[in-house]
């Protein structure tokens, strides 16, 4: 049996006995986490096993977990990250060995959990346009740069048995609009976007999942991204990324129409799978029943990328800390 064609977000810290038997009945492929989901290790641990025992197996559980604001896990019970680019730019010239550390010792903590893959690395290249939401959660403005922090933070996600998602297909660094509010354009040409933007998720095409951007690339199409089957196919045979895809957030308003409408336009399109992070149950239910489950070549990649979480490369995590420590020291 194929899996559902979706990605779904949780109510709270505990499942109701609805969303129990919707999730049983969805199937979903996975689930995504929030800060409303998280409270004590002891309760997202519990959480995670309500999840997948409503579904019957061990299902993927994805979070956001980049560091700075965009981090779902903190103080007391975790560890507060700087924002990537400021992490970055503190360590300096050993700045691939300290991100490589980094996401070692976050998939650390989230495999406490049964947290098995994580939002990141974000590949977006940093220009001067670039909204203050995404800022300081960029790499930097070079693509190779970029390009060799995302394998480190890859590396160090994969080695300590979590799946990384790359984002945002295939590059929001040039929107000026928050893709939360509203939707960004980007009118630079193909060409400038193949010897930029694209760099990095070329370089990472071989990782396993990746997520789109709600963005219109007016050069390729007057579609945002996540709805475009011109983007879709210069993402899987430009760029060369042949993982599963997974939207970003439907319920982002960068996206207009009915949950239904966007779910058949983006898996029209090409994309695998549908992200629902922030919705009522009943929205939930209406994503869920028009996503339908995964064909077949969205479940051979789902299958994939479920697989490439299983290797843990069992390493010291007090010894990684503490040459982390020193390389920012």
């Amino acid at each position: 049996m194929n899996f559902g064609a979706t990605i779904l977000g949780v109510d709270g810290v505990r499942l109701t006995k609805d969303e129990f038997t919707f999730f049983r009945d969805a199937d979903p492929f996975g689930f995504i986490l929030f800060s409303r989901n998280i409270d004590t290790p002891d309760q997202v641990y519990g959480l995670c096993s309500e999840l997948r025992d409503a579904v019957g197996r061990n299902a993927i559980i994805t979070i956001d977990q980049e560091g700075g604001r965009v981090q779902r896990l903190g103080a007391p019970h975790w560890q507060e990250w700087l924002p990537p680019l400021d992490f970055i730019q503190s360590a300096g010239d050993n700045a691939e060995r300290a991100m490589y550390l980094r996401y070692r010792l976050i998939a650390y903590e989230l495999t406490q959990l049964t947290i098995d893959s994580n939002c990141a690395p974000m590949l977006d290249v940093l220009v001067a346009a670039t909204h203050d939401f995404l800022r300081n959660r960029c790499y930097g403005s070079s693509p190779y740069d970029i390009s060799i922090l995302g394998r480190a933070a890859a590396n160090g996600m994969l080695d300590g048995g979590v799946v990384p998602v790359i984002k945002h297909l295939p590059g929001h660094g040039r929107a000026a609009l928050d893709s939360h509010f509203a939707l960004p354009h980007v009118d630079v040409s193909i060409e400038i976007l193949r010897e930029a933007d694209f760099v990095p998720f070329r370089a990472l095409a071989d990782l396993p999942m990746g997520m789109t951007a709600h963005v219109v690339y007016e050069a390729v199409d007057e579609e945002p991204a996540t709805l475009s089957s011109e983007i879709m196919q210069l993402i899987r045979e430009d760029i060369g990324f042949d993982g599963l895809i997974m939207t970003d957030d439907i319920g982002m308003k960068a996206l207009t129409g009915g949950a239904s409408q966007i779910v058949t336009r983006a898996l029209g399109a090409g994309c695998d799978v549908i992200l629902h992070c922030n919705a009522s149950l009943s929205e939930r239910i209406e994503t869920a029943t028009a996503a339908g489950k995964m064909n077949s070549k969205s479940q051979a990649r789902a299958e994939a990328a479920r697989a490439s979480g299983s290797f843990l490369n069992n390493i010291d995590n007090t010894e990684l800390r503490a040459e982390l420590e020193s390389l920012l020291a």
